[in-house]
């Protein structure tokens, strides 16, 4: 079992460099998608992320229960490529874009205990926050906030931790 978080900055190349370990692997792989399309240059992105995966990679799509399809997709020759984090917490959000705390950290926790059991290997790309200046509003504030911390808790639980910039990989954590 091998669980590696691959973090970077919006069009860091991260998914792409979690992509080429996908292809490298010898048995089977399941990609999860985490993003809701909620609009036209949205689904653009999407689109592209779609034309970049094999054929023969099967696809899993995740809501708020990530932890539950990861203990049901794992097996010990399977892949998981979970992309990404970021989008999973944005399944926390309400109509009013007010992030729901308490579901989320109950399905958090589940998330780091699934992590902590899965057989196979199973890659987890997430957006890297925080870089820039802090966010003028209040829930792009607290957004930021928690996707730094599920960073953190997903890092420590993680056999590896690579962070990608410029398309280059930085290893932070090795097993």
């Amino acid at each position: 079992m091998t669980t590696h978080l691959i973090s970077g900055g919006a069009r860091s190349g991260k998914s792409r460099f979690a992509e080429s370990l996908a292809l490298a692997h010898q048995g089977p792989v399941t990609y999860i998608a985490t993003a809701q399309v909620r609009d036209g240059e949205f689904a653009q992105r999407v689109a592209h992320h779609q034309a970049r995966r094999p054929a023969h990679w099967a696809l899993a799509e995740a809501g708020r229960d990530l932890a539950a399809l990861l203990r049901a997709q794992s097996a010990p020759d399977t892949l998981l490529l979970v992309d990404c984090l970021g989008m999973w917490l944005m399944h926390f959000s309400g109509d009013d874009g007010a992030l729901q705390t308490d579901a989320f950290e109950v399905e958090k926790a589940a998330l780091l205990s699934a992590l902590a059991d899965m057989s196979g290997t199973v890659l987890l790309v997430s957006n890297e926050t925080g870089w820039g200046v802090v966010a003028a509003d209040a829930m792009t504030r607290r957004f930021v906030d928690e996707l730094g911390r599920l960073n953190q808790d997903v890092a420590a639980v993680c056999d590896q931790v690579t962070l990608v910039a410029c398309g280059l990989p930085l290893v932070l954590k090795t097993p």
